[in-house]
């Protein structure tokens, strides 16, 4: 039985809803947000949903319902443009309107749904897309428009230019252990080593194989396509190598100034902060500030690297699952950094992941909720506890009110942690 994300509840709710907003589904590459539309799709009467893709087959009939999935034909990619996405917008609209006549669709009170994948494709997509909903907002039967896409970068940019305020965001992230768990049986330490990509997933006991997948069809199409096709980048071969650092230091506080010593290329801070924003949008890496009470402060600390799914961390490295096992010190970092992809990924727009050191001083993650705080170590046997706790003590003196935790502690495993969203820990 194929494996059903928990967020199809919450994409199935809101687009029953009466159409107020463009629906939104956002998030990184290849976390399956084609395979949830399609799974939302099965669910409903087939009468009721058109599924159109802005890189595929092209639906060039609907005289009748029962031709939407069989009258399709190969269309070539240059004219994926204005006029094909006016096309399909106005076959919709006649199909919502039948929808709504039919008895069906007025007994089930279900508004009928249009979905655009690939939509980024379409050249100056957002100013067509703004047009087309304004006119059908105003009909008598308005449908609702879910857009996704695979480049994260370009549809945030289709966003804010043109569609402020006309639509909500579905954000999507990597899959949790629980559903990796669910879904392929991962165990805790292979979820740990091979991170939460569930295309790889199959191929996990060929490590070799498995590693080739996530190089050149997870990590080099992000990085290609996302990030160096839809924005400037002066440097790409800077961005690639701040990459590659990040993924070896992941979970580590390492000054940018620093980090320009593990470069071949030229480059100051501004761009390598800059470079680490742009992989944090696609979904690969990002850069944990500390946590002070002054903006600039965090702003100007050194960054904790994150990667924000632990496949990437163990694809660019050099052990295999047996010797990362094997290596304590290593097994560490990577039980850290899988704490840390799971509290960035889990975090709601009102929580923010920090870090948090002073002096000799240092606990790895601080979750701040809303004016709560929570303060995190994570028991990985890198150091002596008491050297640990010692940051944690301090920590929670300076605020009394925050809570703290130790996790892989037996009060706290790491599988009952990753349980739950980076906000429970505050509440």
């Amino acid at each position: 039985m194929e494996y059903r994300r928990p967020l199809l509840k919450v994409i199935t709710d809101r687009l029953n809803e009466v159409p107020r907003r463009l629906q939104i589904l956002a998030g990184p590459r290849q976390v399956g947000k084609t395979t949830l539309v399609h799974q939302f799709r099965a669910d409903r009467p087939a009468e009721s949903v058109m599924l159109v893709a802005a890189d595929g087959p092209h639906i060039t009939s609907l005289n009748t319902v029962d031709d939407w999935d069989s009258a399709v034909t190969r269309r070539p990619a240059a004219s994926f443009d204005a006029e094909w996405l006016i096309d399909q917008w106005s076959s919709a609209e006649k199909a919502a309107r039948a929808w709504h006549l039919s008895a069906l669709g007025q007994t089930s009170g279900l508004p009928f749904v249009l979905v655009i994948d690939e939509v980024q494709k379409i050249p100056r997509w957002s100013d067509h897309i703004k047009g087309l909903w304004d006119r059908q907002v105003a009909t008598a039967h308005p449908m609702q428009v879910m857009l996704l896409g695979s480049s994260p970068l370009l549809m945030q940019k289709g966003l804010s230019e043109s569609l402020a305020g006309r639509y909500e965001v579905i954000p999507i992230t990597h899959w949790s252990f629980e559903e990796m768990n669910s879904a392929f049986n991962f165990s805790l330490d292979q979820y740990i080593f091979f991170g939460a990509y569930p295309g790889s997933a199959s191929y996990i006991h060929d490590e070799s194989r498995w590693r080739d997948y996530v190089v050149h069809s997870l990590i080099e199409p992000n990085i290609e396509r996302d990030i160096l096709m839809m924005t400037r980048v002066d440097k790409p071969a800077l961005l690639k190598q701040l990459f590659e650092v990040g993924c070896s230091f992941s979970g580590q506080i390492v000054s940018l100034d620093k980090t320009l010593g593990h470069l071949n290329d030229a480059g100051n801070v501004t761009t390598l902060a800059r470079y680490l924003e742009l992989l944090g949008h696609a979904g690969l890496m990002s850069g944990l500030h500390k946590h002070a009470a002054q903006v600039l402060r965090k702003r100007q600390s050194p960054p904790k690297f994150q990667v924000l799914n632990n496949a990437l961390m163990s694809a660019k490295g050099q052990h295999r699952f047996a010797e990362a096992l094997a290596d304590k010190s290593h097994w560490g970092r990577l039980v850290e950094s899988t704490v840390g992809a799971h509290l960035v990924n889990s975090a709601d727009k009102d929580t923010r992941v920090h870090y948090w050191r002073e002096g000799g001083l240092e606990v790895d993650f601080v979750i701040e909720h809303r004016g709560r705080l929570a303060a995190l170590e994570v028991k990985s046997g890198r150091f002596g506890a008491s050297a640990r706790h010692a940051g944690l003590d301090e920590f929670t003196q300076r605020f009394p009110a925050c809570k703290k935790w130790v996790v892989g502690s037996d009060a706290l495993p790491l599988g009952e942690f990753l349980r739950h969203p980076a906000a429970h820990w505050v509440a």
